[in-house]
């Protein structure tokens, strides 16, 4: 788990980089910064956000599927899923906000702003690595690398409900899991076994991130790194229950959106068949290696096969899959990369503090 940490630094390291070097030329420079970098950055983005969609298979009947749901007495159901969208990176965005709280105040908006910019980077990258970009650029010299370490924590504490909630979800269908033969008996066990293990081992590390300072310590030429891992000290108990909690909230607000989704679409399953479903799909969504521009195959892949455990309506699952990429990544993405125009006034006022 180390590894894990260590890696995101020097990848968001690798990233930021372009941008400290950049910050430190001269009148000129700084000028194409302030005018032309923003603009630039959101061309960038808006063409990766185009070739995702493009991407997306079968994205037309989906699409049709999705306008034929505005003429059905549960169209609010779409306006209701669009409105949980912001609830849900509301809650992201609070969660940033309390997490860099020890090195950084940053307001509700702001911290908003740096989410959904990261959610932007994110779609242009393998594995969500431009998340930590997106949201660094909001925070003060000095503070941004920094943060690189705050935002991965932040992010176990998602996975760690998303293990979590998954290990419930695929213990509660087990019966319906080998009624349909979908693994075996031996492969069912080794799975749960896997994620149960997993879980346990990620909550231990979560609640000991000392360790991870003392780890950085004794590797060679740790200096260089010690910075980066420095604002976890400040992260005790009580604000690492704090992290975990907005985390299950969010986790739920996913739900909701899926459930409401299914009843849009006709996929004839109840609260509790959906909660669990979509639990153990994200789950499998966490381990699989995600790759940009076939993420939405994987998403629509795997909500089939858990959705039709329950359900037969493989159309209805699939405009579901669809419809919750398109609300909850697509379109804050499409905010995120107007939200990039910004950056000028950004390094404006950098350049007017100095």
């Amino acid at each position: 788990m180390p590894n894990i940490i260590l890696t995101g630094f020097c990848k968001g390291q690798c990233i930021f980089t372009i941008l400290q070097r950049l910050m430190k030329l001269n009148r000129n420079s700084k000028i194409f910064i302030n005018y032309f970098l923003g603009p630039l950055l959101f061309i960038w983005l808006s063409w990766s956000i185009y070739r995702q969609i493009k991407k997306q298979p079968d994205l037309e009947t989906a699409w049709e599927g999705i306008r034929q749901s505005f003429h059905s007495p549960l169209v609010w159901n779409i306006v209701a899923v669009v409105l949980l969208m912001l609830v849900n990176w509301s809650i992201e965005a609070i969660k940033w906000k309390i997490a860099v709280r020890p090195i950084q105040q940053v307001s509700f908006l702001k911290a908003f702003r740096a989410v959904l910019s990261g959610v932007s980077f994110s779609v242009s990258m393998p594995n969500r690595e431009g998340e930590y970009l997106g949201r660094v650029l909001y925070m003060d010299d000095g503070n941004r690398l920094k943060t690189i370490s705050i935002t991965i924590v932040a992010s176990i504490s998602q996975l760690i409900i998303t293990l979590l909630m998954g290990s419930i979800g695929w213990l509660l269908m087990q019966e319906v899991i080998e009624e349909k033969q979908l693994v075996s008996s031996l492969w069912f066990r080794v799975i749960l076994y896997g994620m149960a293990g997993a879980s346990l081992g990620l909550t231990l590390f979560y609640f000991r991130l000392s360790w991870i300072i003392k780890w950085v310590d004794r590797l060679p030429g740790s200096r260089r790194f010690a910075y980066l891992v420095k604002a976890l000290e400040d992260f005790n108990a009580t604000l690492l229950l704090r992290l975990l909690s907005l985390s299950a909230l969010r986790f739920v607000v996913f739900i909701v959106q899926y459930y409401l989704l299914f009843r849009l679409f006709d996929v004839d399953v109840s609260w509790w068949q959906a909660f669990w479903a979509v639990s153990v799909s994200f789950v499998v969504m966490a381990v699989i290696p995600s790759i940009t521009l076939i993420e939405p195959v994987q998403r629509g892949y795997v909500m089939t096969t858990i959705g039709m455990l329950y359900s037969s309506n493989k159309l209805g699952i699939g405009f579901t899959a669809t419809g919750i990429w398109l609300i909850n990544l697509i379109v804050p993405a499409i905010i995120g990369s107007l939200l990039i125009l910004s950056i000028k006034k950004i390094y404006r006022n950098k350049d007017e503090a100095n």
